[in-house]
């Protein structure tokens, strides 16, 4: 049994962190399902273990929270959802690659349902989007941005932390930091990319891509984490 979470509203990163934690040593000692959890929160930058001080290029700007995810600098705010995965790994076969690769395809899965087209890169983390509608860059090849980030932590086999998928933010918040540490390349999001998305047909998305990916055969709705 998996609880399907939303919050409304946009959700304080520490609390959710706190609450992410506290739900993965539920779910390791046996006494809570698990659980995919749906927030936004207000603008801030949060810096993964493989952060770059000299990535936090307007460290004034937004609050920075230091995480214990992978990764390195991203930003969450308003008009992005971010996906929360309480999951229990180990009872999923201890893989930890073939589990990110899950969180990938569920990903580009649900770009899917908007007929947007969400590619993999050697070397950059994410999924990310080409551009053909922007001019080439100096070498001839078309530019490409990022349109949602992976980042988690494993306690106990279990996981928390997650995805974000750029549904209508304000793009200019992202110029406060190199993005994962990449910086040839962009940020998208749907509507940016000319799509009327609401973050309603994002999660409706991303239940059904859930259940295609990880073969969930029990989502269940719950009360929120908060």
């Amino acid at each position: 049994m998996v609880d399907w979470i939303v919050s409304d509203g946009l959700t304080d990163y520490r609390a959710a962190e706190a609450a992410m934690e506290a739900r993965a040593a539920a779910i390791a000692a046996g006494t809570a399902n698990e659980a995919i959890w749906l927030v936004e929160h207000p603008p801030l930058y949060s810096a993964g273990t493989s952060a770059r001080a000299q990535d936090l290029t307007d460290p004034g700007r937004f609050p920075v929270y230091p995480t214990r995810r992978g990764g390195q600098y991203t930003y969450h705010g308003p008009g992005q959802r971010v996906v929360y995965v309480m999951l229990d790994v180990g009872a999923r076969g201890h893989d930890v690659r073939r589990f990110v690769r899950q969180l990938e395809s569920w990903v580009i899965d649900t770009l899917d349902e908007f007929n947007v087209k969400g590619e993999l890169r050697e070397g950059r983390v994410g999924v990310w989007v080409a551009r053909p509608d922007k001019p080439l860059s100096a070498a001839g090849a078309v530019p490409e941005d990022k349109i949602a980030a992976i980042g988690i932590r494993l306690r106990k086999w279990v996981s928390f932390h997650g995805i974000s998928i750029n549904v209508d933010p304000d793009l200019s918040h992202f110029t406060g930091i190199v993005p994962c540490g990449i910086r040839d390349h962009g940020v998208t999001s749907l509507v940016d990319l000319g799509l009327p998305v609401t973050m309603a047909d994002v999660d409706v998305a991303l239940r059904r891509g859930f259940g295609r990916v990880f073969g969930a055969s029990a989502l269940r709705e719950a009360a929120s984490l908060r």
